[in-house]
């Protein structure tokens, strides 16, 4: 089913492409910049972000093959368009060293296994406990926000040789986390398709 792109959004993107040349960039690693720059207005996404295109392209196989998608919080899964996501932080509980957000991590890896896409935009103990865990993801997007903890988090990621999408700074959130997603639905899956 082909997405109506609206013609606002279309002219917001032939904006961002009038500012910054994204066109060296491999085609799914292009869609997750130029959505990620989109839903924030922020250029400076554009080297700040960290992924392989090889990551991408397995995740974007998987995505479309019906793997699940994994949300930190619901904000995440609002943003997120066209699929259905899960998201256990309300049933979670804070504990002795363990926060509601990783606490919903464990509760979610329990639910869905192994193979999963993690949209991790909220909560660095979310993507501290993923981490933990052997979920042998098929992606993290590890977008998470903040001045204590976001960016040791996101580097643990890059650290653990796991596929992701990270970025380098504090910076990130929900929003950002969800477009990462989106890029890779949109994104067509053969050639035939139009994004």
């Amino acid at each position: 089913m082909n997405r109506i792109v609206h013609p606002i959004e279309q002219e917001s993107f032939r904006r961002l492409r009038a500012r910054l040349d994204t066109s060296h960039f491999p085609p799914l690693t292009r869609a997750v910049v130029e959505r990620v720059i989109h839903s924030a207005a922020d250029l400076d996404y554009a080297t700040d972000l960290v992924m392989a295109e090889d990551d991408l392209v397995k995740a974007h196989a998987a995505l479309h093959a019906g793997a699940p998608v994994v949300v930190d919080v619901e904000m995440v899964a609002a943003g997120i368009t066209r699929r259905e996501t899960v998201c256990r932080l309300k049933e979670a509980k804070s504990g002795s060293g363990l926060t509601r957000s990783a606490h919903a991590v464990r509760l979610a890896y329990e639910q869905v296994g192994p193979g999963a896409l993690w949209v991790i935009g909220c909560a660095p103990t979310a993507l501290e406990e993923l981490l933990t865990l052997d979920a042998s993801p098929a992606l993290v997007i590890g977008l998470p926000v903040g001045f204590v903890g976001a960016a040791e988090s996101k580097a643990a990621l890059r650290a653990s040789g796991l596929a992701a999408v990270s970025n380098v700074s504090e910076k990130g959130g929900s929003a950002v986390a969800a477009a990462a997603l989106n890029a890779l639905l949109y994104h067509p899956v053969s050639p035939e398709e139009t994004p």
